[in-house]
C-alpha cells in the first residue's frame, strides 16, 4: 500500500481538534494560525472562556488525514499556554 492510498484511508468526514489552554489572549490565534499556514479552512471554530480560567477551543476539519491532524496537534501542544490538544473523529 502506498502513502497516497494510506492517507486516503485515514481521511474521515469530520475530525475535531480539542484544545485546552490557559486564558491567554493569544491562545486562540496560535491554534487557528496552524491551519492558516497550511491553507486549510476549518468547518467550525468554537472557543469558550470558562469560569475555571481555561480556554476551550474546538476546531472541526473536513477531508484531512488523521496523520496530518496528529502532527498539527503535536505542534499546538508545544505552545506554552496550551495544556492539552488532541483530536477525534465525529
Amino acid at each position: 500500500m502506498d502513502v497516497e492510498q494510506q492517507s486516503s484511508m485515514e481521511v474521515h468526514s469530520i475530525l475535531r481538534l480539542s484544545v485546552i489552554a490557559e486564558a491567554d489572549p493569544g491562545a486562540l490565534m496560535r491554534v487557528v494560525e496552524r491551519f492558516q499556514g497550511l491553507n486549510i479552512i476549518p468547518r467550525r471554530v468554537i472557543a469558550e472562556h470558562g469560569t475555571d480560567q481555561l480556554l476551550r477551543i474546538q476546531v472541526d476539519i473536513a477531508g484531512l488525514a488523521e496523520s496530518h491532524l496528529t502532527l498539527i496537534a503535536a505542534k499546538i501542544n508545544q505552545v506554552p499556554c496550551v495544556l492539552n490538544a488532541y483530536w477525534f473523529p465525529i
